[in-house]
């Protein structure tokens, strides 16, 4: 047994001070982060691994205790405070595997600064005070004893310490061993804590076997993904020998399409041309930590993201099979158009992995008429349609991928840029800010338009535009705005539309003006292509369909979604700890009528103010089929593997410098 003296001297210190202040700062971030969590859950998760921390800095540090406590502070804090800003940009917990892209958060600092309420801040203001004091006063380090009091000796603080700390690691792994299986990244940090879960991915981050090269095959996959066949309202091979040119628009959802405030339309050309064209309304993201150059890779890949990281940096050292390589082969000059640095999240790299014959960057752009951190989109296009020109002119077709950027988060477009008038209760909101910038986005899309057509490059051409990701995340939001998004959709805002993006697509004279409600992703939009111009993937691994051919859709999510999510026809799965206990969102409103139909999203009648969602356990015992359109376990298990094939597969090949 310890002395009560021992115990007593121990904790008048600096432990149970700062003990105090940690319990403040993880009170703090749980708060932003979790969802009705009871007041003593951060105490007996977070408590356990900070004490931790503290009996081993009272067995080694003799001396300076107050400094290693401080220093300790001061890591922990910026945990923490990664831990919220993260989670209000992504909607995911922060791991280690994100430092490795912390250069590319400081190019994109405004988003951050835009999400940063000052109260966050409170979060280092003691490190301040504390740090201030020591100095001023010129403490005496690590002695912490009252005046009068006797000092504790090293021995005796060592047994305290020793005590506190086999409790607090047998607690530690109550926390966190039996939730090492949980699916979902956000019900892991709940149940182990967020810096039980930080230490879990460092010590326990051992990457899934991977499954043998020989055994990934397209009839594999197929066979997982299920998908049927479709009529087709277009022969294959429909826009055979046309340019191909792709439009990526920044942080574009599809609730845009026929979006009116007021009376106001928001997006009038691409309404137009949606009109005009097949349009996808039921379309989604499948990006992960890249954000837009995982869209990049997605749609030139048919892959899926990698598990963590980047595929711009995980996979770009990689002999990828791509939309470029695929349509080069088919007599096709290829080239990609971003008007921002190259080297941002290592396209540099990328574009050499996927084969594209030229890239154009911010030393082509420039930096005139700048928005955000690059070339204005009117920039972007305008000289965009120079190199076009000179490309149609060498006589074979092209392959051209545009990058848009002026909409990037958090919105702030230019005085001069701005056209939309929208009511006062829109103004300094992040969905004004958003219906702003879109807005002047939509304007510079129809010039460029125009520009195809008065440079006789329409006609010859398939444009497809699709959003790269989200804009609105849901938890970035805070009550007026999502009062507004409530008033935009006629009911609550929900996860599945947050990932809902746009796919139109068009060949004059070729393709008709349909609305097609097939599900579908960015992994699709490779084999469409491939279809509508005749290439064939029969030597070329992919993960998507054509969607003018297949239907049946499954569509694995990750990262601004828990790992597991995915979609069907009917809905979007999103789990927690596994299948059994994960939730159902049906995808069934009106939401899903033909934009021709509606005048005003207003107007819209929804089945429910709030999304729809059921327990995992309200699908059929049968788990290969559902007549309810829930996601079955099959499909959820399905989807799982599909990811797992695709990162067998990346991994796997061989690097692109020994490519023949």
């Amino acid at each position: 047994m310890l002395p009560r003296s021992s115990l007593t001297r121990f904790l008048s210190g600096p432990f149970i001070l700062f003990t105090v202040i940690m319990i403040i700062k993880s009170s703090l971030a749980w708060m932003v982060i979790f969802d009705d969590i009871p007041v003593w859950k951060p105490l007996l998760t977070e408590l356990p691994l900070i004490w931790i921390c503290f009996c081993l800095i009272e067995w080694f540090a003799a001396k300076r205790r107050m400094w290693a406590y401080l220093a300790l502070n001061l890591v922990l804090s910026g945990i923490f405070f990664a831990a919220i800003m993260y989670y209000k940009y992504y909607g995911v917990i922060v791991n280690y595997h994100a430092l490795a892209q912390v250069n590319q958060v400081t190019s994109v600092k405004s988003s951050m600064f835009s999400l940063l309420d000052p109260y966050y801040l409170f979060i280092f203001a003691d490190i301040l005070i504390i740090g201030g004091i020591l100095i001023r006063r010129r403490i005496k380090l690590g002695v912490t004893e009252r005046p009068g009091q006797i000092p504790l000796d090293r021995r005796s603080r060592r047994r305290v310490a020793s005590v506190i700390l086999m409790i607090s690691l047998v607690i530690c792994m109550l926390n966190i061993y039996p939730n090492r299986a949980s699916m979902s990244e956000i019900t892991q940090a709940e149940q182990m804590g967020i810096l039980g879960y930080e230490a879990y991915t460092i010590l326990a981050d051992r990457p899934d076997k991977p499954v043998p090269l020989e055994e990934i095959d397209q009839d594999h996959i197929d066979q997982i993904k299920q998908t049927t066949g479709l009529e087709s309202i277009l022969d294959s091979g429909a826009a055979k020998g046309r340019n191909v040119i792709i439009l990526q628009l920044e942080s574009f959802q599809n609730f845009l399409i026929g979006l009116k405030v007021d009376g106001q339309e928001v997006t009038p050309h691409l309404n137009q041309l949606a009109q005009e064209s097949l349009y996808f309304p039921n379309f989604y993201q499948q990006v992960g930590q890249g954000n837009t150059s995982d869209a990049e890779f997605v749609v030139n890949t048919s892959f899926y993201t990698p598990p963590n990281g980047a595929a711009s940096t995980v996979y770009a050292d990689k002999a990828l099979p791509s939309l470029p390589k695929l349509l080069s082969s088919n007599g096709y000059q290829t080239a990609t158009f971003h008007s921002n640095d190259v080297r941002f999240w290592n396209r540099d790299q990328l574009y050499q992995a996927l084969g594209f014959d030229q890239y154009y960057d911010i030393d082509y752009f420039g930096t005139a008429d700048s928005i955000a951190f690059s070339a204005s989109d009117e920039m972007l296009y305008s000289k965009t349609l120079d190199k076009l020109e000179e490309m149609q002119a060498e006589g074979s077709p092209f392959y051209a991928q545009i990058i848009s950027m002026s909409a990037h988060h958090p919105y702030h477009l230019p005085e001069r840029k701005v056209s939309l008038t929208l009511p006062e209760r829109y103004t300094d909101t992040l969905p004004g800010d958003y219906l702003v910038s879109q807005h002047y986005a939509d304007q510079a899309v129809g010039q460029f338009i125009d520009g195809l057509k008065q440079r006789g490059l329409w006609e010859n051409s398939l444009l497809v535009v699709y959003g790269d990701h989200l804009g609105l995340p849901i938890y970035s939001l805070d009550r007026d705005d999502k009062v507004l998004m409530k008033e935009i959709y006629g009911r609550e805002y929900t996860s599945a539309d947050m990932i809902n993006i746009p796919l139109i697509m068009t060949a004059p004279g070729v393709t008709p003006a349909e609305q097609l409600d097939q599900i579908g992703g960015q992994v699709d939009i490779l084999p469409t292509i491939a279809g509508l111009t005749g290439a064939s993937l029969q030597d070329q691994l992919h993960f998507g369909q054509d969607l003018l051919r297949e239907s049946g859709n499954l569509l694995p999510e990750r990262y601004y979604l828990p790992t597991g999510s995915v979609l069907n026809d009917a809905s979007l799965f999103i789990p927690e700890t596994g299948y059994g206990d994960g939730t159902h969102y049906s995808l069934a409103d009106a939401g899903r009528q033909d934009i021709r139909q509606v005048e005003n999203r207003s107007e819209l009648k929804k089945e429910s103010s709030e999304e729809a969602a059921v327990p995992a356990t309200a699908t059929t015992d049968d788990d290969t089929v559902s007549s309810s359109g829930y996601i079955t376990k099959d499909e959820y298990e399905r989807a799982l593997d599909l990811m797992h094939l695709s990162n067998s597969y990346l991994i796997q090949l061989p690097d692109r410098n020994t490519e023949k």
